[in-house]
């Protein structure tokens, strides 16, 4: 079994060793797939700018609060901010949070998961040009980060999170960049929704089962998106839907429903299906895995998958009967390809410095002569992200000589934190059945500060031995001179 396993990983990361990727992912595993009964929510986002990670804590709001969504006039899709009503109380969650993509206002969000141990992703999904060029100018409503914010703020289950997400779109419209999915997924299930440029208020979402695997890669749609529906789609408990989604299609002429062919969702609203051989190939990873699916495998799979622009990695290890403060997010910092995942328990109350915002790769940071007297102390940090860039450059450079190194060490790091993890979440259990919760958080907190901390020092070495190396051995290349 374990020569299988090992086979079957290594086959998957040879397949994406030389890929070449457009947008997020997002992978999904249902209980009765993984090895421990649990569900997991694994990818990565693509924005080419700063990220860091954020604990966003429990908040009680006023009577009559809002919050203001949407796009600016600077989107490729140029859109107005709106305020809408605020939730009288916003949940606990866990993000990765970044600077600028498409014009819509920072920060951004497209993962995370909160105290009720529901888990999100978002992936780009492309409409098809005819519906997108009906986008009005300026269009209103949340944005893809928004409603993902939202939901994780709001939503104590996966079926919550997608019904407060299409309640919003009803209610409120949708800012597009093109076209969007989100994956939410808690201890039991998971679900898919779609929705889509044009201003039309389009979206559905479907269940995801204990036995289901998903995998949303590209943006034009591919083996985990939404394709065949039912007829009678608002019949269907794993089905949700805006009233108009059949409708609008059929009134388009998109669709005929006498005719014999099902309503194929990408086929219809998208651009098509194009997910590419390597998808597949993943896929058929994930299956040869089930029904034993680790934590680690799905780490593997969102590393090999990942590219320079890869912000940041998450895996959520979701799982049923556990207390709330004990959920854990394993995140990656930058590029999961030479950043270690770090797990951060739902219980933390901090994260150290060089794991926030920094002024590296954000957006309007390079023309601002004038750094705010507060924020000296935190630039004076070293920023993790930027050190796992650099070493992404250096392994990047030559990957054949390096990286396989740079695998194998990131791998034997988490390794060992997976190891200790049981005896992590038992000791803090203890404490918070003793009714020492102030000291069960503490501990977490110190725990995950002194990981991360670990982590980027091996990142630093990392890219130092590469350095040394690279110099004597390639030596560093440079953009040839434009100055001329």
């Amino acid at each position: 079994m374990r020569l299988r396993r090992i086979l079957i990983l290594l086959t998957s990361l040879a397949i994406f060793s030389c890929t070449t990727l457009t947008a997020s992912i997002a992978v999904y595993v249902g209980k009765n797939l993984t090895k421990d009964g649990s569900v997991l929510l694994g990818g990565y986002g693509d924005e080419p700018s700063s990220h860091w990670l954020e604990i966003v804590p429990r908040r009680q709001h006023a009577p009559g609060s809002t919050i203001t969504v949407g796009a600016t006039a600077q989107s490729n899709y140029p859109g107005r901010l709106i305020k809408i009503p605020q939730a009288e109380e916003t949940f606990k969650f866990i993000t990765m949070n970044y600077s600028y993509y498409a014009g819509f206002p920072a920060p951004q969000t497209n993962g995370g998961m909160n105290e009720h141990h529901v888990a999100a992703r978002d992936v780009a999904l492309l409409s098809r040009p005819e519906l997108a060029r009906m986008t009005p100018n300026p269009q209103q409503g949340p944005n893809y980060s928004d409603l993902s914010r939202i939901a994780m703020e709001r939503a104590k289950t996966a079926r919550d999170a997608a019904e407060i997400v299409g309640r919003l779109i009803d209610e409120h419209g949708y800012s597009t960049y093109g076209g969007n999915s989100h994956v939410f997924a808690d201890p039991n299930e998971g679900w898919v929704l779609l929705n889509f440029a044009g201003g039309q208020g389009l979206w559905i979402a479907k269940r995801l089962g204990p036995d289901d695997i998903l995998l949303n890669w590209r943006a034009q749609g591919g083996i985990g998106y939404i394709q065949d529906i039912p007829s009678n789609l608002d019949q269907d408990e794993d089905y949700m839907a805006s009233k108009n989604f059949i409708r609008f299609a059929v009134q388009r002429g998109w669709y005929d429903p006498k005719s014999d062919k099902p309503f194929n969702v990408i086929k219809i609203y998208c651009r098509g299906v194009g997910h590419g051989e390597e998808v597949e190939k993943a896929h058929k990873t994930l299956h040869q895995l089930a029904p034993h699916v680790t934590v680690k495998d799905v780490k593997r799979i969102v590393r090999a998958s990942s590219r320079d622009s890869s912000g940041y990695g998450q895996v959520a290890h979701l799982r049923s009967g556990i207390h709330s403060d004990l959920g854990v997010l394993w995140c990656a910092p930058a590029s999961p390809l030479t950043a270690p995942f770090i797990p951060h328990r739902v219980g933390i109350g901090d994260i150290p410095p060089e794991f926030k915002r920094h002024r590296y790769l954000t957006a309007g940071e390079a023309s601002r002569e004038v750094i705010d007297p507060a924020d000296l102390g935190l630039e004076s940090t070293r920023y993790a992200f930027r050190a796992c860039k650099r070493l992404y450059y250096l392994a990047a450079a030559h990957r054949k000589q390096f990286l396989p190194e740079v695998t194998q060490a990131l791998e034997a790091f988490e390794d060992r934190l997976l190891e200790e993890q049981e005896t992590v979440e038992r000791t803090a259990l203890k404490l918070l059945e003793a009714g020492e919760r102030e000291l069960a958080h503490r501990y977490l907190t110190y725990y995950s500060q002194t990981e991360a901390g670990t982590g980027l020092r091996l990142v630093e070495a990392l890219a130092e031995s590469l350095e040394a190396r690279t110099k004597v051995l390639f030596g560093i290349g440079a953009p040839d001179d434009q100055s001329e």
